[in-house]
């Protein structure tokens, strides 16, 4: 007896970078929310250390627009133009596996282990993008 294939489309490199871009959101907002809890990091807000040093305006803008921009991305994949999509997606998956490359080392384990999620999904971005279907 044959088992039923399945059926299932075609989903458009557009829909699976803006998916990529949603989850990796997700896993970004966990880690922001897990760290919370190491000992001493409420201590650390409370006495003005922030993501990127000392809590002044610019480090907060700074740090605002560091994690607002994955999240445009999943709009923006959707909307831009293919070009111009396909190279911001290139360029903005390889600078956000960076970051987590470098802020990994000597982190906690939970951050650790979403790292890895975030630099895979990154890397998928990335090669997604790269083969961008041709007409």
């Amino acid at each position: 007896m044959t088992t039923p294939v399945l059926g299932d489309i075609k989903v458009h490199v557009r829909f699976k970078l803006s998916a990529l871009w949603a989850a990796l959101m997700f896993c970004y907002i966990y880690g922001d929310y897990f760290g919370l809890y190491v000992p001493g990091k409420l201590q650390g807000i409370l006495g003005g250390k922030g993501p990127i040093g000392p809590v002044s305006e610019s480090s907060l803008v700074a740090t605002a627009l560091l994690l607002a921009v994955p999240g445009l991305m999943v709009f923006l994949s959707l909307v831009l133009p293919p070009r111009l999509c396909r190279w911001l997606n290139i360029a903005l998956g390889l600078f956000y596996t960076a970051i987590m490359v470098l802020t990994m080392p000597g982190a906690w384990w939970f951050y650790i282990t979403l790292g890895v999620i975030e630099v895979a999904l990154s890397l998928w971005v990335v090669a997604y993008a790269w083969r961008w279907p041709r007409d």
